[in-house]
């Protein structure tokens, strides 16, 4: 059965991030909010997380994980970033984005597209996100939690600890967080090519 944590949007309690924290560290699989929607979280190194989040999503190898990242520091040690590109990611950082970038040695072969060899990178404007990422000092390994055959993400807490009770790990509740994804926005060809309208407003990339 999954652990439950009630976390406080906005002001998340240490003792629970902490917890939560252990957990990842020990391999595991959570659902948590975003900025935009919940959304499924590992550690970096987890292969059988990553296999965990393909087999819950119906995934096959060609889809896009997104690495998400605490702040521009670590997101540059994860993908290769122009000045063009880096100026317009760090303007609009924070935010609801995922940026398709060139990823680095650093990422794990098996995380990035086989054939582009690229990476989804995201910095969310959400606290408990954002307190969780800190605590762990490194990123996440995250996919929006989206079930195979629904047209929305789930919202509620308790619904995803009802669905997924043996699935996961652990649900990090705090609230509902919305249904829309982020906007994705695609740097891997030089320009920036917006492929999904999301939460995050499109026009600065247009």
């Amino acid at each position: 059965m999954a652990k439950y944590f009630d976390v406080h949007p906005v002001d998340p309690q240490p003792r629970a991030i902490d917890q939560i924290v252990t957990l990842l560290r020990d391999d595991a699989l959570i659902a948590y909010p975003t900025d935009s929607c919940y959304a499924l979280g590992a550690r970096l190194d987890s292969h059988s997380a990553t296999q965990r989040i393909r087999d819950i999503r119906h995934l096959g190898d060609k889809h896009h994980f997104t690495l998400v990242c605490a702040d521009f520091a670590q997101l540059g040690q994860l993908v290769k970033i122009d000045n063009a590109a880096f100026r317009a990611i760090k303007a609009s950082t924070p935010g609801s984005y995922t940026f398709i970038l060139p990823a680095t040695s650093e990422v794990p072969r098996r995380l990035a597209h086989p054939k582009k060899k690229t990476v989804g990178v995201r910095i969310p404007d959400h606290a408990v996100t954002q307190a969780i990422l800190r605590a762990l000092g490194e990123p996440l390994l995250s996919s929006t939690l989206l079930l195979p055959g629904e047209d929305e993400p789930m919202t509620q807490g308790w619904e995803i600890k009802e669905a997924l009770d043996h699935q996961v790990d652990a649900v990090v509740d705090s609230g509902d967080c919305g249904t829309e994804p982020t906007t994705v926005v695609d740097f891997s060809s030089g320009t920036a090519e917006v492929v999904r309208v999301g939460a995050g407003d499109p026009s600065r990339f247009e």
